[in-house]
């Protein structure tokens, strides 16, 4: 699904084709690039074939930390560069090799969960992503585990999840809504982490200015890309950054309120190749 990781090559289209409009192709993975089967569609393969063919990267830039995402990505045939872990991990996907990563201060999200638990009046539901391209996601008592078939080992004793190098913390919490927790935890931890929700039970606890943009602008200058000629595809709060990075955002049909208020444009759903509606348009200009 990618040319060579590293290299944007001038536009190889015929003659009297207009070039693209972008150089560069960033989408998120889930509720995006992904169908709810967990498939990319022959349209939006061919859409972004075609836009290869005329010089023009494609980046994944997924929450997914690198041991949730290399599998996706070589079932795919994907082997450019994919940002991981909302930024924290830029991931060369053909050499199946970490290229840079940031780990979160265990120490400050110690307390930072500490400071939400006492506004919220609950404990949180935690799990851990650890650093590494084979680094586990660490589950603990009470967490609800997402249902996409995601490797997750089990901890009885929540002082496994602090044991490790950490990319992030998933939070959950027994009462509030994702929405709700992401905003009290803003609220009275916002000084000391960063907070994102991505998807159904899943708001995220990130070193402090992390984002996907950070990620895609480190991976967008090894490219020789600039953010004026990116085009970037999302569905969730997670994306705002990055639609604030890239020249233009493309919102998924039903994505989160918080995106669908910054995008640009609004494209169809992932499972009605909404990534292939827009790029065809494009590419028949």
């Amino acid at each position: 699904m990618n040319g060579e990781p590293g290299l944007v090559r001038e536009p190889e289209g015929s003659a009297g084709e207009r070039p693209f409009p972008y150089r560069l192709i960033a989408t998120d993975l889930d509720g995006t690039l992904l169908r709810e089967d967990g498939t990319v569609s022959s349209r939006t393969r061919a859409a972004l074939a075609e836009a290869a063919r005329r010089g023009v990267a494609h980046i994944v830039v997924t929450g997914r930390a690198v041991p949730w995402t290399k599998d996706v990505l070589a079932g795919l045939g994907y082997t450019g560069l994919a940002v991981c872990g909302q930024g924290a991990q830029v991931y060369d996907a053909g050499a199946e090799r970490v290229l840079t990563s940031v780990t979160l201060d265990r120490q400050l999200a110690r307390l930072a969960v500490s400071k939400i638990e006492a506004e919220t009046g609950d404990a949180l539901l935690i799990a851990a992503s650890q650093g590494g391209a084979d680094g586990d996601v660490l589950v603990g008592p009470g967490y609800r585990e997402q249902g996409k078939g995601l490797p997750a080992v089990r901890c009885a004793d929540m002082e496994e999840l602090w044991a490790a190098p950490l990319n992030k913390l998933y939070l959950q919490h027994p009462r509030l809504s994702d929405d709700a927790l992401a905003k009290a935890a803003r609220e009275v931890a916002g000084d000391l982490v960063s907070i994102t929700v991505s998807g159904e039970d899943l708001v995220e606890m990130l070193p402090l200015g992390l984002s996907k943009a950070k990620g895609l602008a480190i991976a967008a200058r090894r490219l020789g890309v600039s953010a004026r000629e990116t085009i970037a595809f999302g569905d969730m709060p997670n994306d705002v950054p990055m639609f604030g990075w890239a020249a233009h955002g493309v919102a998924m049909a039903g994505a989160h309120p918080e995106l669908l208020a910054v995008a640009d444009e609004i494209t169809a759903s992932n499972d009605a190749d909404g990534i292939a509606v827009v790029l065809e348009r494009l590419l028949a200009q």
